[in-house]
């Protein structure tokens, strides 16, 4: 079997096929979803080779992680899964690592510490065959071994430059006790996962300027400031005193609907709970009026129809903001209901050579 393996959150399961579907079809490929409801993974299958590169990892929205298939193991026996694994990996490439897995899910969580173990037989037989280099390599394919039984695994492949960099695609987040709320750890999230390390070094800079739209009691805001950016906290509700301590907050008491800064910001954050499509007019607004010039906002999605409300949502973004260059959208592990969109006045090289 060849195609796509992909991870996801439990639950959401059948967006991620729906996206998966869709944008295999936009690009030209046919194929088909196999998945069900809380496994935590969704397996694309197609014969044609191309499709993992025309499904980049970043444009995927409910994609914790994007693999190329490489084989579907069942049956396999306790006291020799390895055999069978190598017999797969024949003529597959040199990898620079190898990761054990398992979905994150209820069912598969017992699977944790066959991982862990079987990571640690599997290496050193992957050297002696010769698919695995003597020590760690980031410029080499990474080898992924998902098992979802103990008879049962996926091995997948995966380009460094083309995927999540977190076992499972899940960044392991600590929750500082400074934090005003664990809504931190989502916009923090977000900068990882969405920002390039040169985006980041580049578009958070100290003194630049920021608002945070529904920002009580502080949680983004906080986020900002450790960044070093000045903060327009917009939000009728309290803030935590210590984010107000740090001298680089203002707190306006207003309605961050209504709200619009004198002068052009560099950024505004949202973390507002209101209908989706509300939110993403306002974010047009703010981009097409040149309020700002970077955003990073939630979408909290209904029970159903997620997909097609996401689709909807993006689309509306897309043409409303006006000269929107860079979108790009991600169901994060921080969030729920929702996902997270960064949005830009800046295309990928703009970024680059303007900043």
């Amino acid at each position: 079997m060849q195609g796509v393996l992909a991870y996801c959150r439990q639950g959401f399961e059948p967006e991620l096929a729906a996206e998966l579907t869709q944008r295999a079809a936009d690009a030209g490929f046919a194929g088909y979803a196999r998945t069900q409801r809380n496994d935590g993974y969704v397996v694309f299958a197609c014969e044609d080779q191309a499709l993992p590169a025309a499904l980049p990892w970043q444009q995927l929205v409910f994609a914790r992680q994007r693999l190329a298939l490489i084989a579907e193991l069942r049956g396999l026996d306790p006291a020799d899964r390895i055999t069978p694994m190598l017999a797969a990996l024949a003529g597959a490439p040199h990898f620079g690592d190898v990761w054990v897995e398992h979905p994150d899910s209820d069912a598969a969580k017992p699977l944790a510490g066959l991982a862990r173990s079987f990571g640690n037989a599997l290496r050193p037989a992957l050297r002696k065959a010769g698919l695995l280099s003597p020590k760690e390599d980031p410029r080499l394919p990474r080898l992924h071994v998902l098992f979802v039984h103990g008879d049962h695994a996926f091995l997948g492949l995966a380009q460094p430059c083309d995927a999540a960099p977190w076992p499972l695609g899940i960044p392991r987040l600590r929750l500082l006790p400074e934090a005003p709320s664990r809504s931190a750890l989502k916009l923090e999230e977000a900068i990882l996962t969405l920002l390039r390390p040169d985006e980041r070094e580049q578009l958070l800079r100290a003194g630049m300027r920021a608002a945070d739209l529904g920002a009580a009691p502080g949680g983004w805001t906080w986020v900002l400031t450790r960044q070093h950016l000045r903060v327009t906290s917009v939000d009728n509700g309290p803030l935590r005193q210590h984010v107000l301590d740090s001298g680089l907050v203002e707190h306006l008491r207003a309605d961050g609907f209504r709200w619009q800064p004198a002068q052009p910001l560099d950024w505004m954050v949202c973390d507002m709970v209101e209908q989706p499509r509300r939110v993403v007019e306002r974010m047009a607004t703010w981009l097409r009026e040149g309020w700002c010039r970077h955003t990073i906002f939630n979408l909290k999605l209904p029970m159903k129809k997620r997909w097609d409300e996401t689709t909807l949502c993006l689309g509306l973004l897309q043409e409303q903001s006006g000269a929107l260059r860079t979108m790009r959208a991600k169901q994060l592990y921080h969030d729920r209901e929702e996902i997270t969109v960064f949005a830009s006045n800046y295309s990928p090289s703009q970024l680059e050579r303007d900043i």
